[in-house]
């Protein structure tokens, strides 16, 4: 890296990164799948089904015409992605297998550590998992009955669950498909083609690899921001790479404060920057997984955005919500709504808006939220929209 750092506006920086990671265009037009997760780098799965599950509302959040079946027909058929551990479990292209081979390796390593998976089944009973599934095909969870031994808290899982968690953490097993969210286990030879198994590149250049693809997704990252994006990769390995680099710029970013951090970016950033949009003034309801949401450190510089999920905070102290989602309107998040979706009854509900501080929640941008939330509810397969919040009653008619 050489020459006076590059400075970068808050306003192009936010223009940079929404671009960036698919956020800058009206979510409409031909959807491919594939080439959206590619883009992405990867798709955090989550649980939890407040209005949809995380993943497919990141995936909705960039085309409004994909629909929840899309992704499994792509996991489970086309094996056009698998499932492995970035951050959480993900789906990442198939395509970038063998770049993920050390992580095989060092999430083994990791689990080896674990106080708390030590009861899980030794190699012969490890053995006997892999046995049944060879003769019977993928199996879930509760193909298998092994039980606590010992007292029960809350946190401990049986033999059978630590052990195929921790051979699909080494790679010997993999997702085939999930169904309603619970995920079945199969040889890693049956999910992932022969190719992709056999190539595995030098441990060096899986590094490059990782930094240099996170780095062309995140526009311009600190260290920090880098080694975050996939977390594959242990800071020490990252900042050794940026080190060794000779073709990277050295920018300064502008935060939403004011204040500026020095970070790096890829050798055309400044005709990135040149050609990157300004993004859709449509506002959008995002997941609070959303790749744009998930590195709080980053959403805080960029947007000056203080977001944390409260789902695991008692109710009583919570300041918002269980499960709230951000709003983003073209390069600003102007705030945040708790929305929930009864499939059975056909009807998303919006409980509660919470503008940012020095929003003005005019009836035009009310009516950008409602036709948001009308989109939501199509994802949802659900026809009827319910308003519950105050800040509704509280506006002019219009």
């Amino acid at each position: 890296m050489t020459g006076a750092p590059f400075e970068i506006r808050n306003r192009d920086a936010r223009r940079l990164w929404l671009d960036a990671q698919g956020l800058s265009a009206t979510p409409t037009g031909p959807l491919d799948l594939a080439a959206m997760i590619r883009g992405l780098g990867f798709v955090q799965l989550d649980s939890i089904r407040v209005v949809s599950r995380a993943h497919h509302h990141i995936l909705w959040s960039r085309n409004q015409n994909y629909r929840e079946p899309m992704l499994d027909k792509l996991m489970r058929k086309d094996r056009g992605v698998f499932e492995h551990f970035t951050h959480d479990a993900s789906v990442i292209p198939m395509e970038f297998y063998p770049n993920w081979r050390r992580q095989f390796r060092r999430l083994e390593e990791k689990v080896r550590g674990w106080e708390w998976h030590r009861g899980m089944l030794d190699e012969d009973g490890r053995a006997g998992l892999i046995d049944r599934i060879r003769e019977e095909g993928p199996l879930s969870t509760k193909a298998f009955d092994t039980k606590v031994e010992g007292p029960r808290e809350m946190w401990r899982r049986p033999p059978h669950k630590l052990a195929l968690d921790y051979m699909w953490y080494a790679g010997e097993l993999s997702t085939s498909h999930r169904e309603n969210f619970t995920k079945f286990y199969d040889l890693t030879e049956r999910v992932i083609p022969g190719h992709h198994r056999e190539d595995e590149p030098p441990d060096h250049e899986q590094v490059d690899w990782l930094c240099r693809e996170a780095l062309a997704r995140l526009a311009f990252g600190t260290e920090g921001d880098i080694q975050r994006f996939w977390d594959a990769a242990d800071l020490a390995e990252v900042k050794d790479w940026a080190a060794r680099q000779t073709d990277l710029v050295p920018v300064r970013i502008e935060g939403a404060d004011g204040k500026w951090t020095t970070a790096l970016a890829p050798a055309d950033i400044e005709v990135r920057l040149a050609a990157a949009p300004a993004p859709t003034s449509r506002l959008r309801i995002l997941n609070p997984f959303d790749p744009v949401i998930r590195d709080r450190a980053r959403l805080q510089r960029l947007f000056g955005f203080d977001y944390r999920i409260e789902i695991f905070v008692p109710a009583a102290k919570r300041r918002w919500g269980y499960y709230v989602y951000p709003l983003l309107e073209g390069d600003r998040m102007v705030g945040r709504v708790e929305v929930k979706a009864d499939r059975a009854a056909g009807t998303l509900t919006l409980e509660q808006v919470w503008p940012e501080p020095g929003v003005v929640w005019t009836g035009a941008r009310d009516a950008r939220l409602e036709a948001e939330l009308a989109r939501l509810a199509r994802l949802a397969a659900v026809d009827t929209v319910i308003r519950n919040d105050q800040l509704k009653l509280d506006l002019p008619s219009r």
